[in-house]
């Protein structure tokens, strides 16, 4: 029997999700680990347990479309500059990484505790599983 393009589809998003559930058990200092597609929309999301989001819904959707954005923008430079590899942001509450892989870009925020070499083992370790 075929499958649907529906069951594929949710195969897919549970392939992802086991990708993300992988990434979340790197560090106990990974806060959250999602995928979200080129205009920024969840295809999935882990929070670590216990823990609060910062930010609101909206808040949160106008994140990943900003990030999205700017992701997708700066593959059109990629040809002068060089594929991009990875983005960090650092803010005063987490540290942001984003990986723009073909099947969306992987957004994962880090406790803001967690110094730069830490960030950077943690950063190789997730590149080894997407």
């Amino acid at each position: 029997m075929q499958k649907t393009p529906d069951q594929k589809w949710k195969e897919q998003i549970i392939q992802y999700r086991k990708k993300c559930q992988s990434i979340s058990e790197i560090s106990k200092s990974i806060r959250y680990v999602g995928l979200v597609n080129e205009y920024g929309t969840t295809l999935t999301g882990i929070l670590r347990p216990g823990l609060t989001t910062l930010l609101s819904r909206e808040s949160a959707r106008n994140e990943f479309f900003l990030v999205s954005t700017l992701l997708t923008m700066r593959n059109k430079a990629s040809s002068a500059l060089g594929k991009m590899d990875h983005v960090v942001f650092r803010h005063e509450k987490i540290t942001v990484i984003a990986f723009q892989r073909k099947e969306g870009i992987y957004y994962i925020s880090i406790n803001k505790n967690t110094s730069p070499d830490i960030v950077v083992k943690i950063m190789l370790k997730i590149k080894k599983i997407i």
